[in-house]
């Protein structure tokens, strides 16, 4: 009388064990970005508080961390999703898309700029909400990349980060419309007083054969991350999985709990011998 009830819990049990992978996800790409370089070089620190998912049409799935493309399709603009954080309605935020360069670039000489939005808004009713910029000031519209050939796989950089009402746009960027060209994004963030970074994420493209070898990065490995080894904060354990920044392949950001048909056999056979 017991076999049906215990076959019922073991079968739900994956879909209950998936729901809680957040905090798994935001170190997971935290990982990337100190992997691949972008922190220090670009951003001091990278403390996201949720997640994106990023889409663009005609492609298969969510962009994971570091996954490559062609120029050709990531030209159109990209849907995004957040997971993640705790926000108002009425809440306002910037979104930015910089190209970072390779592995290893200088970053003092400044950042491409191709995607900068003030006062994007987070719609939807519950997560994941997804990113407005319908009613934003598209500073400089979407533009897809087009890395210089035999320059490298280059890093084009999505940001979101809240828009407190202290938010002033700096001399020269205040008006809609001013097309793609190099800026100091963290003095950006700096001098028009940007609130916290809410969510990242990042993609390549390389154009051609580069002409110098990219400085090396190893496979971001996540579980090994605290998340996937404490219950506490996934409230489970974590299958081992390894992608590095240039992989084009999805779940570097999430990690997938499998129950085995021979463990719910095993378990119906321990029932059926009890009684």
């Amino acid at each position: 009388m017991f076999v049906l009830p215990l076959i019922l819990s073991v079968a739900v049990a994956p879909f209950v064990l998936g729901q809680d992978n957040l905090p798994l996800e935001i170190e997971a790409v935290e990982a990337h970005f100190n992997n691949s370089g972008l922190v220090p070089s670009l951003l001091a620190n990278f403390t996201p508080t949720a997640v994106f998912s990023l889409a663009f049409e005609g492609t298969d799935g969510t962009v994971q961390p570091g996954q490559a493309f062609t120029d050709k399709k990531v030209a159109p603009t990209p849907n995004l999703t957040i997971t993640g954080g705790n926000f108002t309605a009425e809440e306002l935020f910037t979104l930015a898309m910089v190209d970072a360069g390779p592995v290893g670039s200088d970053q003092s000489q400044g950042q491409t700029r191709h995607w900068l939005v003030n006062g994007v808004t987070l719609t939807g009713e519950k997560a994941p909400f997804t990113v407005s910029t319908a009613n934003g000031t598209a500073i400089t519209q979407y533009a897809g990349p087009a890395p210089p050939a035999g320059s490298g796989a280059h890093r084009y950089v999505i940001l979101l980060y809240t828009q407190p009402s202290t938010f002033v746009a700096p001399e020269g960027l205040t008006e809609a419309n001013i097309g793609v060209s190099t800026f100091d994004f963290p003095a950006y963030v700096e001098s028009s007083h940007l609130g916290e970074l809410v969510a990242g994420t990042y993609f390549t493209v390389e154009e051609g054969t580069a002409t110098a070898s990219p400085s090396s990065t190893a496979p971001v490995v996540t579980s090994t991350l605290p998340a996937a080894v404490s219950p506490s904060k996934t409230g489970s354990s974590a299958a081992p999985s390894s992608t590095s920044p240039g992989d084009n392949q999805t779940g570097s950001a999430s990690v997938s709990k499998v129950i085995s048909f021979s463990a719910v056999f095993a378990a119906v056979a321990a029932v059926v011998v009890l009684n």
